[in-house]
């Protein structure tokens, strides 16, 4: 694609752009810290996040207990360790929900910048960085837990935009960054070198950028992951129809092309589809799709599998998708093939959208379901000691995950060695993530029974049990 030759009148963003996007990062970061102020926050993924940047910043090996092996053995998100230096300064979770804010915010800037390179004016450039903020995932994954990736949106669109203008600095930033948030990202890194070769004709940058991409995939998929986890990549399990590993999965996506079909060509997908592109249905329509490219394997890995999360506007499988979908439909209000084209419908065609799609309703039911209890959550949460190894349930161990050993009250990990533990807190009538009330129950029943604790706080079906200091 030809991209105009008019260039923006400054690097920096104009004062409403900034502006609007401080609002913006106050806003994600306030709904993040009352959703965890509600207690509806979780073990996976804050808690995971936050347990190893702490044990980082306290120089301590980064082991996810409940979990069970290194951070890096999960996506080799290498990022976790520039973010443990905030929790040197001071370690709060909170930080995580500022970083993820600012990075959501901050991704307005870059699409300004691309607007403007495609061609678009400036109220038109201003309006697709609206189009950004508003698309209901930005605020919808602000909502869920932390992700790493949330840096990578950013950085995808950085790359896009200094790719086309040389500026070689920001480029390889915003490379290594991309590769440093998630290791699947690397498939994204390369398909971005495959079109910066082909259809940018930026042949050295493509080059580094294709190279960069697989080589990443190998290294971390058949080295980093393995060796700090003992076992194949965290989402290999949802391609089990095409295999155990990730060796094996590639060769029967080539061999085995009837059942990837199968796959792709469910009603699953079809209404996935349509979440994905209904907030900027209006400029999706014309011939400048190769600029999708690099969203494809992101997009496939979406499709292809039955794991419904990866399908829909609220988790974070679908960031990597946004900076080229907002990049098809730059170029197309560029070139005159959307559907809209005045500013005052795209404008409106986004609220309704946001409206439509964002979950700020969490807000108005279901994030006050623990309300009643609150006071008394937080009152047991305030009892557990710094060094107490503790058991607990998946929406309170995100409060106390700043330690060693946090083990989850779930059906999957039952029964529980309670030997193991100092510290059992448990809010009996809720059963939370994955879990069952049964478990939840029959876990109280057993510590109640057990001589070697006691009831150090119990309150509104909010129990804290202690071990009992041992007798000499």
């Amino acid at each position: 694609m030809e991209v105009s030759q008019s260039k923006p009148e400054g690097f920096l963003p104009p004062r409403s752009l900034l502006v609007g996007m401080a609002i913006g990062a106050v806003i994600l970061f306030i709904c993040a810290t009352v959703r965890h102020w509600l207690f509806q926050s979780t073990a996976l993924d804050l808690g995971f996040f936050d347990q190893a940047i702490y044990l980082i910043s306290q120089g301590e090996y980064p082991r996810v207990s409940f979990r069970g092996f290194h951070i890096l053995g999960d996506h080799a998100a290498f990022l976790v360790y520039p973010i443990a230096i905030f929790y040197k300064i001071y370690p709060s979770v909170y930080w995580l929900f500022l970083i993820q804010a600012i990075a959501l915010a901050l991704g307005a800037w870059p699409t300004w910048q691309l607007a403007k390179q495609t061609g678009l004016g400036e109220k038109e450039s201003l309006t697709m960085a609206l189009v950004y903020g508003l698309y209901p995932l930005i605020f919808n994954i602000n909502l869920f837990d932390f992700h790493t990736e949330v840096i990578a949106v950013p950085a995808l669109l950085w790359a896009v935009w200094s790719a086309r203008a040389n500026k070689w600095g920001i480029f390889l930033i915003s490379l290594v960054t991309i590769l440093a948030s998630k290791a699947v990202l690397s498939l994204t890194v390369f398909m971005l070198g495959i079109w910066l070769l082909i259809w940018e004709r930026k042949r050295l940058m493509g080059l580094i950028t294709t190279v960069a991409g697989i080589a990443w995939f190998i290294i971390t998929t058949k080295g980093i992951i393995p060796a700090f986890s003992g076992e194949e990549a965290a989402a290999v399990g949802r391609y089990s129809f095409l295999g155990d590993s990730v060796a094996e999965i590639i060769l029967n996506l080539i061999l085995k092309p009837q059942i990837v079909l199968g796959m792709l060509f469910t009603l699953d997908n079809l209404f996935y589809l349509v979440l994905l592109t209904a907030p900027v249905i209006w400029g999706i329509w014309g011939k400048a799709w190769a600029m999708f490219i690099p969203a494809i394997p992101a997009l496939f890995v979406n499709l292809v599998t039955d794991y419904l999360p990866q399908k829909d506007l609220i988790h974070q499988y679908s960031l990597p998708i946004l900076p080229f979908l907002l990049l098809v439909v730059m170029t197309h209000w560029y070139q005159g093939s959307s559907w809209l084209k005045k500013l005052r419908w795209i404008i409106l065609w986004t609220a309704i959208a946001f409206l439509a799609l964002g979950k700020y309703t969490y807000f108005f039911g279901r994030y006050w379901h623990h309300w009643g209890q609150l006071a008394n959550l937080q009152t047991a949460v305030s009892l557990v000691q710094p060094g107490d190894r503790v058991l607990t349930s998946p929406h309170l161990a995100a409060h106390l995950s700043h330690r060693p050993d946090l083990e989850l009250a779930i059906e999957a990990e039952a029964p529980f060695d309670l030997n193991r533990f100092d510290a059992v807190l448990l809010q009996t009538n809720y059963a939370g993530w994955e879990n069952s009330q049964g478990t939840v129950e029959a876990l109280a029943q057993r510590v109640s029974q057990d001589s070697a604790f006691t009831p150090e706080y119990q309150e509104n079906e909010v129990i804290l049990y202690r071990r009992a200091p041992s007798i000499p």
